[in-house]
């Protein structure tokens, strides 16, 4: 009875120890708050939105992804003193008559002047391969339009000729309901801009792997992996198989975020029946079970439930 009192009291004494150690010897773990989401408003000085618009350059915007040393489009440094050359050239087809006008016209109506050499393949640098950044995966809002042509002028050492809008227009701004997802395949593969860099449905772009034998090539690519399944993946994971001859970080890490489930699983249904050419979207079954929630939210469930042991 005596050895048993006694392996009670060391027992409270080590609990007390571990307890008195762990609250008063290791220091507290205080997490860090989670990123704000920036607020575009009258009440921003024009430094904060000047910065806030190369944030929005190199992120939302996906700019960096075409301009920049690997010239898969034309590099912009200057490109806010350059305008003025630009709009007074022969191959200018715009109706901008400075340097902002220029640059916004040139992230909305992107074809109104082709940097020679940059243009669709076999336009003659009549058409630009760059989307509408307004529209599309991309949505920059005119808020976000103008912190960037901000950005753009500044880093051009020209005069910032935006203005920062009111509290009241960077509110309608943001109040402005989620897209709800495309009806069709074809209609999602145009929303999220496939055709600027592949070479799908009536778009020819050069910058990624062709897109209209994926089916076929995809089944190929990974041993023991589906057409289905290897394509669902690039997009989601973009780098996570790189086709010979082009280079990582090509393509936006974010697709499975600015996409819904069912606009994923309708690219991908589409892209497996694609074998030598563009399929008619009436002949691909219809995706019933996913979601209008983001693609990477709807994997993150799939994941969970898969790890629960179900």
């Amino acid at each position: 009875m005596g050895n048993f009192l006694k392996i009670i009291a060391f027992s409270f004494v080590l609990l007390a120890s571990f307890s008195g150690f762990a609250n008063y010897a290791i220091p507290p773990i205080i997490p860090e708050s989670p990123p704000k989401e920036a607020v575009i408003s009258g009440e921003m000085s024009m430094d904060d939105f000047i910065t806030l618009g190369g944030k929005i350059f190199s992120g939302k915007g996906t700019c960096t992804l075409c301009h920049n040393a690997l010239l898969r489009a034309p590099l912009l440094d200057g490109i806010g003193a350059r305008a003025a050359d630009i709009i007074k050239g022969d191959g200018y087809k715009g109706k901008a008559t400075d340097s902002g006008e220029y640059l916004r016209e040139s992230l909305v109506d992107t074809s109104a002047y082709v940097v020679p050499g940059f243009g669709k393949p076999g336009t003659n640098d009549s058409v630009s391969p760059m989307p509408d950044v307004s529209k599309g995966s991309i949505g920059l809002n005119e808020a976000e339009l103008n912190a960037v042509i901000a950005y753009l002028q500044s880093s051009s050492g020209v005069e910032v000729t935006v203005s920062i809008p009111s509290g009241d227009a960077a509110a309608t701004e943001e109040e402005a309901p989620a897209p709800s997802s495309a009806a069709t395949a074809e209609e999602a593969i145009t929303k999220h801009g496939c055709g600027m860099c592949h070479v799908v449905l009536s778009e020819e772009g050069d910058m990624g792997p062709p897109l209209k034998d994926m089916g076929t090539v995809a089944a190929t690519r990974v041993e023991g992996m589906s057409a289905s399944d290897y394509i669902r993946q690039a997009i989601m994971d973009p780098n996570a198989f790189i086709p010979e001859g082009f280079d990582p970080d090509m393509m936006p890490a974010d697709l499975g975020e600015a996409m819904t489930a069912k606009e994923l699983e309708m690219i991908v249904a589409f892209l497996a029946d694609s074998k030598g050419g563009a399929v008619p979207v009436a002949e691909i079954a219809p995706v019933e079970e996913a979601g209008e929630a983001p693609a990477a939210e709807e994997a993150g469930k799939a994941e969970g439930a898969d790890s629960s042991g179900g």
